[in-house]
């Protein structure tokens, strides 16, 4: 077998999953629409929303018991919507972060939408409204094709100020240069991929909610359209 069979090997090795991941469709999140202050969810092609404004929310915390794990700890963050047009059916959403175990990052979290809905689109550390963009960027400008590497290096800047350059390198800093640079190539791909298919979901929306996610779209709330159509809601 010469090079260009291995090559072509290659291409289709890797050409049948990202295919797959780009054109299949993805799941839809959960949108919130700040202009119309209402959010939308979808599930099995049903149109779920909620007005923002007396929203119905729950943060709890709960424990799994195993044989294997013994006693975990869980904190859960949740929303009831309504499906468009049929207000008696009735879903919870999980809205909260899924790292969290604890009630407290999960109400932090839940501060967090607040501020935006209430003082946004930009605020500072606590949640008062702001003209600055900063802090919002702090948290969200993240490059995953070298955020590996970046990370690591932060470390080792801090060690090297902290030992004034002396015997400041060890073996676990190098590993970590070392992997994050391998695994470079693998964090762009899978950016790449990511950022295509988020472009294809947004298509998968009804009219109905894409015309309200443009800056001039309709300010009108689902639950207005339902309330003109007479439904009790």
């Amino acid at each position: 077998m010469d090079g260009l069979e291995l090559l072509l090997i290659a291409v289709v090795i890797f050409l049948i999953p990202f295919l797959w991941e780009v054109l299949r469709p993805l799941p839809l999140p959960l949108v919130i629409n700040r202009r119309t202050r209402e959010l939308y969810y979808e599930q099995d092609g049903k149109l779920y929303h909620s007005p923002w404004d007396g929203i119905t929310a729950a943060a709890y915390e709960f424990a799994t018991v195993g044989p294997n794990y013994g006693r975990m700890r869980h904190a859960a963050l949740e929303v009831l919507m309504h499906r468009y047009g049929h207000p008696q059916e009735r879903v919870i959403v999980p809205v909260g972060l899924p790292i969290g175990k604890r009630l407290s990052m999960q109400q932090g979290f839940w501060e967090y939408l607040r501020a935006f809905m209430d003082n946004g689109p930009w605020f500072d550390e606590q949640g008062r409204h702001s003209e600055s963009d900063a802090l919002i960027r702090s948290l969200t400008d993240t490059n995953s094709s070298g955020q590996l590497i970046g990370a690591f290096w932060a470390v080792l800047v801090e060690k090297y100020k902290a030992n004034k350059g002396r015997n400041y390198l060890e073996y676990s800093d190098v590993v970590g240069i070392v992997g994050g640079a391998f695994f470079a190539p693998m964090f762009a791909i899978q950016k790449f991929t990511y950022n295509i298919a988020k472009r294809r979901s947004r298509r998968q929306w009804p009219e109905l909610i894409r015309e309200r996610l443009r800056p001039d779209g309709p300010s009108t709330r689902l639950i207005d359209l339902e309330r003109e159509q007479g439904l009790d809601v």
